[in-house]
């Protein structure tokens, strides 16, 4: 049991798989407590707070570099960040459980350097346990970056502006309405730092909490009427849209991109 969970306790479905390939994946000695005795270990560091301005650390990056291990699963799109399934395109991953920061994570874009390559996922679920450092990509990501047979490899990453087309969007979950508001922010190349709403006939601007599974969830009731939401990116830019009447369902394309 505890070699499974060296090489992927998250992946039933490609047990035996792993089972196959487990000394070359788990290879010399390694061990679920860390890398095989005498190897470099990973120096992985927290990934920076909601609203920081890290400092990059190569041109073009959002955040300094950091580093852990990556590993590869049955992605989807889906996940607990909740956005939809991506069959067309599934450069996403896994972020690990310290740094998946109770979603603030959510849709932003990674560059992952591995043995092979390297590669840009976007975030789109969380990888409970797995380390700091570490990402759990889809297959086809990490074989872009490592050979598949190891199963776990060294990596490299930092957060990078996703290259996206049209406006940023947004989704009432389901149950919205007046008196339970919750939004989900989509399609944006900057990570999310933060929502406010302003209700119709409001002068004020009211910050609404993140949760989770990555919905800004206002619990109480609204005056009838479309609402303005203001989105803040890392950085401090800001991107104001006005939504219909909070309602079931409903995806509301923006006005804008962050630059």
């Amino acid at each position: 049991m505890k070699l499974l969970q060296v090489c992927h306790a998250r992946n039933a479905r490609h047990a035996a798989l792993f089972f196959l390939v487990a000394l070359a994946a788990c290879g010399g000695g390694g061990s679920a407590d860390g890398p095989t005795a005498g190897a470099d270990a990973p120096s992985p560091a927290p990934a920076p707070a909601p609203g920081a301005s890290p400092a990059p650390s190569v041109p073009g990056a959002l955040s300094p570099t950091y580093a852990g291990e990556g590993t590869f699963y049955g992605a989807t799109g889906e996940g607990n960040c909740t956005f939809d399934a991506s069959p067309g395109n599934l450069m996403v991953a896994a972020m690990n459980g310290p740094d998946y920061a109770g979603s603030a994570v959510c849709g932003q874009f990674v560059a992952v350097t591995g043995p092979k390559g390297s590669i840009t996922v976007r975030i789109t679920d969380q990888c409970p346990e797995c380390k700091t450092g570490d990402l759990d990509l889809s297959e086809s990501a990490f074989a872009r970056i490592a050979d598949p047979v190891a199963g776990r490899v060294p990596i490299r990453w930092h957060v990078v502006p996703g290259d996206l087309t049209g406006p940023v969007s947004y989704r009432y979950k389901e149950g919205s309405s007046r008196w339970w508001v919750a939004i989900q922010v989509r399609n944006h190349r900057l990570p999310i730092t933060g929502l406010e709403i302003k209700p119709s006939g409001s002068a004020d601007w009211i910050a609404v909490a993140r949760t989770d599974y990555n919905y800004f969830v206002h619990p109480s009731a609204i005056a009838t009427g479309p609402l303005q939401v203001r989105i803040t990116a890392l950085g401090g830019a800001t991107l104001i849209d006005t939504l219909p009447e909070p309602s079931n369902g409903v995806v509301v394309a923006g006005a804008g991109q962050f630059p």
